[in-house]
């Protein structure tokens, strides 16, 4: 396993961490590629995830540079399939049984603003900042617009997309991109808190909120109130949730 990609299990509790602060904490495609491997693998048996980045003031800063200015191309299909490896890892995140809480002490940005909106709570330092940064570079931000798209609104999203300005910690909170914003140094300790929540839920209860919030927000009104109906008179009527 690369050292830049740590993972600690605590009893049922998977930590992964980002582990290149020196660097920005910048995710290449191979780094990318054993992060979606580390979270598939670890909601199998988590009871949740915490997902994070090494140092005190860069979350993300994007994605690791992964060619030179001006070098010819791919031909599309093959640009196609290398972007497959982002798609994957935004898979890994949504599709996970498992919620994961994310930890954003610094700035976080394209990239690094994709992963802090695909954690499913994500509790910020009021140091935090982020920006979709890509226009401004003649990049296409589909890839990194599709990871915020369900979590903050239309024009939320449009406004970082044309505008590229990077957002402070309360405007990611009223965007929908942070669930809490906490001072830097109530970080680690308000996280101790909700890890202690967390812990405290049924492992079918807290599989259940996960999978529902997942698929519910595509069905019809009609067919939502159905799903809920059922999920929760099966997971309400396991013996975990009796003890």
């Amino acid at each position: 396993m690369s050292d830049l990609l740590l993972l600690n299990r605590e009893n049922d509790i998977t930590t992964i961490t980002i582990n290149d602060a020196a660097n920005g904490n910048r995710v290449s495609d191979e780094m990318a590629a054993q992060l979606t491997d580390m979270l598939n693998e670890a909601q199998q048996d988590s009871h949740f995830i915490i997902f994070k980045s090494a140092g005190d003031s860069d979350f993300c800063q994007g994605r690791a540079v992964v060619g030179e200015k001006g070098k010819t191309l791919p031909e599309a299909l093959e640009m196609r399939d290398k972007f497959d490896v982002v798609f994957d890892l935004y898979d890994a995140f949504r599709n996970s049984e498992v919620p994961i809480l994310g930890v954003v002490q610094g700035e976080a940005h394209g990239f690094g603003a994709a992963l802090s909106a695909l954690t499913d709570i994500t509790i910020c330092s009021d140091q935090a900042k982020f920006s979709l940064p890509e226009t401004s570079h003649n990049i296409m931000p589909t890839m990194a617009m599709s990871a915020l798209m369900g979590r903050v609104s239309r024009k939320a999203l449009m406004y970082m997309t044309y505008t590229c300005d990077v957002i402070d910690a309360y405007m990611a909170l009223s965007f929908g991109l942070a669930s809490q914003v906490v001072r830097h140094d109530e970080l680690e300790v308000t996280v101790e808190a909700c890890v202690g929540k967390l812990s405290r839920i049924p492992r079918p209860a807290i599989k259940a909120v996960k999978e529902f919030s997942t698929e519910a927000e595509e069905l019809t009104t009609k067919s939502a109130r159905a799903y809920a109906r059922n999920l929760h008179a099966t997971i309400n009527s396991s013996e975990s949730l009796r003890k």
